[in-house]
Parts: C-alpha cells; structure tokens; sequence
C-alpha cells in the first residue's frame, strides 16, 4: 500500500516539475501600457499593468489590469472613472416620479440603500430603460434615463 502512494507521488511530482519548466517562460506584451488615464485607448493592452521588476514587490499600479486598472489610473489622477460618490438625485423616487439612472448601455445596476433616515442594506437591481424597477425594501422606484445616441441601446 505505502509503495503505491508512493509511486503516486512520484508521478506527481515529476508532472509539477514539468510544468513548472514549460510554464516558467516570461510572457511578451508588445503593447503600449497606460500611465494615465489621458493614454488609455480602450478595452485592449493599454489596460494591463507593466509588472514588477526581478526582485521587487509590485505596487497596485504595476500589476492592475483591466476596470482595476482604470479605477487605480483615475484615482492618482482624482476622477471618479465609475461615479460613486455621486448619489442618483433626479426624481423623488415614487411611483409617479422615480429616480432616474443615467445610463448609455439602456440598463444599469443600482444598489439601493433606503430613503433618508429608513437606511438598509444595499438591495442590488437591474433598473432597464422604460421599466419601472422598485426596491421590495424601501419601496424606492427607479428608471433608467439613456445619455447615449438613439437607437444604440440595443448593445
């Protein structure tokens, strides 16, 4: 039984040794990474952090890539990329007159954290242009209103 697990492990262990030499080839990235936000052309390699140098521990900045990257950029530069801060204040959040999202998609996702002084834990929702979305806790009632060029909400 003990020869067994044994031979087991072996194996094992040789199949990490192997892998760990193919895979241990440093990756290429041919593109121009993002300093700031200014240099950011889009969803594609501007958006992967650069890495570390050999023998030091990377920051946030050197090894963010992607939303995380942009978040990390806007940040040194003090824009709000995703606008957190800024609560949705257009309507009264009733039936009749709901609060209205911002949006250039047609949906958006809202967490909704009560009315003031009645505050409860964020109830996540998809609030959809010309639907009425309300939250079952509160009550709050919420629609999307598009930014974006007609016709492209679709997306």
């Amino acid at each position: 039984m003990l020869s067994r697990s044994l031979r087991f492990a072996s194996r094992q262990t040789r199949l990490l040794s192997t892998s760990r030499i193919a895979f241990s080839a440093p990756l290429k990235f041919d593109g121009k990474t993002a300093s700031d936000l200014s240099e950011v052309t889009g969803p594609d390699g501007s958006l992967i952090g650069p890495g570390a140098k050999p023998g030091t521990i990377p920051s946030d900045l050197d090894q963010a890539t992607g939303l995380e990257r942009l978040e990390v950029l806007g940040k040194r530069e003090g824009v709000d990329v995703f606008d957190l801060e800024n609560p949705i204040s257009e309507g009264s959040g009733s039936p009749q007159d709901p609060y209205l999202v911002p949006t250039y998609v047609g949906y958006r996702y809202v967490g909704c954290k009560g009315k003031e002084g009645h505050n409860h834990k964020p109830y996540w929702m998809k609030v959809e242009d010309g639907h009425l979305a309300r939250c079952w806790q509160c009550g709050n009632s919420f629609t999307a209103k598009y930014l974006g060029e007609p016709g492209m909400s679709h997306h």
